[in-house]
């Protein structure tokens, strides 16, 4: 690196001066900069692509036909309980917050949603055959 370095730059040699702590000079600086850019890189979290294992953060097929068969399950429930379903499953809201949205007692959320469970549960274990 120092040769090229050295190649690129010869216009800026002085003659007469001493060429091995001009390039000695050259090379101590393109270590330094190595130094520097590999610490930057570290700190900054930079990792080599060699070293780092990217998995695929997709849901695999398997999952999104599951969770297809689900949702239409779900579509099937009475309309109280597929609202109150959507809103803490899909949605994500804490039982609390549904109960808000939907102006009823927390208590009427989670008796929903424990109806809606077993109604579920019911309906998946007959669609697969199995006994719990």
């Amino acid at each position: 690196m120092t040769c090229l370095r050295a190649i690129e730059k010869a216009e800026h040699f002085t003659p007469g001066t001493h060429l091995d702590r001009w390039l000695f000079v050259m090379a101590r600086r393109l270590w330094l900069n190595e130094i520097r850019k590999n610490s930057i890189r570290q700190s900054a979290g930079f990792v080599p692509t060699e070293e780092v294992d990217v998995e695929d953060k997709k849901p695999s097929t398997e999952t999104n036909i599951l969770a297809r068969e689900v949702f239409n399950k779900i579509q099937s429930l009475p309309e109280a309980q597929r609202v109150t379903a959507l809103l803490v499953f899909v949605e994500g809201y804490k039982y609390a917050e549904a109960a808000e949205i939907l102006d009823v007692p927390a208590g009427t959320i989670m008796s929903r949603i424990s109806a809606a469970r077993k109604t579920l549960a019911a309906q998946m274990e007959a669609a697969t055959g199995t006994d719990g």
